[in-house]
């Protein structure tokens, strides 16, 4: 880049273009929350049919435009921010140089030498240096032409030439090599001509992203990144003093981050983690699709000492040699994604209100954290930690558990405001004979599950504080447990279900007020009495013994009834085992909605 270009350049003309286009992603984000949560979650409330069906399939393709549009606006605003950032950093600098040449009397040529004047004779009488031009201290005249000569002074002017002309050309330099970086970026940020977002379109979007991160990397260090491991209250605060262009930085460039940052607005989190959740589908999609499918002829039979066996075909342990754990990695984090983008889509459905994705990660056995509703403006919250097997691939069915508490609490308290959350925001042990029995796995998460609690206090932007209550099913409830053990829980209540131990042998070592633990145990439950043994908590000091779960009397918990009951208004059925908490009709449930919408009256106990 030459001198003129860069004197003249208005970095706030680039600005004034992001300005454009962060404009535009807005309201593409703007049009797909109203085709999500008002015009699909409308016809879904009141329609039924094919017709439905496939008007809701165009609507879905119309709002995967818009949210395509949205993401690359952001970059393509993010890009051209960041562009001007830098090249306004190196006008600056030759501005600067030339404002100091101006007042030494140097003059600066358009190919950025500097001209410098004859010196001052030694005592009035010698002739004076001479002046001369240099291009910096890379021109190879540069110390001949100030090399001091034989009864006379150097020439005090050639110094001074000399730092201007290295000034003017680092800034060059500096402007030359953040064009040739941030051009190929900006000029890769352009869609397909079609009407349809595929999901090589989306990984595209993926690497645009990644690209534009690393020419942006100045850019957002100038804007400053959240506390390192800051607490929730200083989360929102760094969110908070940022312009309307860094946040808008950050959301293009590190929804990764924002995403998972407690303490910052649910619906902030809930942008970065759908991004996220999108460019990570196509990803996963697109690789397995690559990938040789398992062979049909999985098993055969073989006759060994006389009796038929079962094997794998040969071609298959082939297959499964080569592929199969990628193969199933792929499928299973899939099937997770799959089951969060169906309860985006259940909206409306009997007045079901939004879904927030709060945390999201493929990686390791995943993350998922959604709610249904928005708990920032919920005067009730539940929080919900699933137990052993919990990951990714089956959050669905953990999903589903919450959106059925949310529809209960309706039923209970018509109209109540509620947000129930399943919270997959740890490692759970995923085998329960090698894993279940050991307690690392609930010291491990409670951190995070107690850091999350308080950032939804920290995000609540309610009339009155929420009515919060946390909610653990099976090894859940010890992480639960642990939580409160070792920190501030920030619960108003505890409502634990099918628990194996939760670590401590009191509920008022549960870190809620006195009388708020309650306890699910349904007929048939074999893990509480099993689990004992291993989270059990004790009551030495009291007296009480050990290996106490939250069911045994001792503990002190509010015992909450699991038998049907058909006294009342409605009529409510049993839960049995293990797993049938959650399920709809059930007196479970019921007794938990209550809890959750501080209707303690009405919670009925073991008869």
């Amino acid at each position: 880049m030459d001198l003129a270009t860069l004197k003249k350049l208005k970095p706030s003309e680039y600005e004034q273009a992001a300005d454009g286009y962060r404009a535009v992603g807005d309201m593409a984000s703007a049009s797909k929350d109203e085709i999500d949560n008002v015009i699909a979650a409308g016809m879904r409330k009141a329609l039924k049919g094919q017709a439905l069906d496939a008007a809701l399939g165009e609507l879905k393709q119309l709002s995967a435009n818009f949210h395509y549009i949205q993401i690359e606006c952001g970059l393509v605003s993010t890009a051209l921010n960041g562009f001007a950032y830098d090249m306004d950093a190196a006008r600056k600098k030759l501005l600067s140089a030339l404002d100091d040449a101006e007042s030494r009397k140097l003059t600066v040529n358009a190919d950025g030498s500097v001209t410098y004047p004859e010196g001052q004779p030694r005592n009035g009488v010698e002739l004076p240096p001479k002046g001369g031009t240099v291009s910096g201290t890379t021109d190879p005249t540069a110390q001949a032409v100030g090399r001091q000569a034989a009864g006379f002074d150097p020439n005090t002017h050639h110094a001074e030439a000399l730092a201007i002309a290295d000034r003017v050309a680092a800034a060059l330099k500096e402007a030359t090599e953040a064009d040739a970086k941030w051009e190929p970026k900006i000029r890769a940020l352009k869609a397909d001509d079609d009407l349809t977002v595929s999901n090589r379109d989306l990984k595209d979007a993926q690497s645009d992203m990644a690209g534009v991160r690393d020419a942006g990397k100045r850019y957002l260090d100038s804007i400053g990144g959240p506390p390192k491991d800051g607490k929730p209250q200083a989360n929102a605060d760094w969110w908070q003093g940022l312009s309307a262009e860094e946040r808008e930085a950050y959301l293009s460039l590190r929804p990764d981050l924002v995403g998972q940052l407690d303490g910052l607005p649910a619906d902030i989190r809930d942008e970065a983690n759908r991004v996220v959740l999108d460019e990570k589908h196509a990803e996963y999609q697109l690789r397995i699709d690559s990938l040789p499918k398992p062979p049909t002829n999985e098993w055969t039979w073989i006759t060994a000492g006389g009796y038929p066996s079962k094997v794998h075909t040969d071609e298959w342990m082939d297959w499964n040699r080569k592929y199969g754990d990628e193969y199933r990695r792929l499928n299973s984090s899939l099937k997770g994604m799959n089951a969060i983008r169906t309860r985006f889509d259940q909206t409306g459905e009997g007045g079901l209100p939004e879904a927030y994705l709060l945390g999201f990660s493929p990686e390791g056995n995943g993350r998922a954290i959604v709610a249904t509703g928005n708990p920032d403006t919920a005067q009730n919250q539940a929080v919900y930690v699933p137990g052993t097997t919990a990951n990714l691939s089956k959050v669905g069915g953990d999903i589903d558990r919450m959106t059925e508490l949310w529809r209960q609490t309706q039923q209970s308290t018509p109209g109540a405001s509620v947000s129930t959350i399943t919270w997959l925001g740890y490692d759970a042990p995923q085998s329960i004979v090698k894993d279940a029995p050991f307690e690392h796995y609930a010291y491990d998460g409670a951190p995070a599950y107690r850091q999350f609690m308080d950032g939804l206090e920290t995000s609540h932007s309610g009339p009155d504080d929420a009515h919060r209550t946390a909610i653990g099913h099976s090894y859940g409830t010890t992480l639960i447990g642990a939580a409160a053990q070792t920190g501030n829980l920030n619960a108003d209540d505890v409502i634990l279900a099918g628990s194996p131990g939760v670590k401590v042998g009191s509920a008022d070592e549960m870190d809620v007020p006195h009388g708020h633990v309650w306890n699910e145990e349904a007929d048939g439950d074999p893990v509480p009495d099993i689990g004992r043994w291993g989270h059990g908590g004790s009551q030495w000091k009291l007296g009480g013994g050990t290996f106490l779960i939250p069911s045994d009397e001792v503990f002190g918990a509010n015992q909450m009834n699991t038998q049907p009951e058909t006294s009342g208004p409605t009529s409510t059925t049993g839960s049995e085992g293990h797993s049938e908490y959650w399920n709809h009709g059930t007196t479970a449930i019921k007794n938990q909605a209550l809890v959750v919408v501080g209707e303690y009256g009405d919670v009925t106990a073991p008869r």
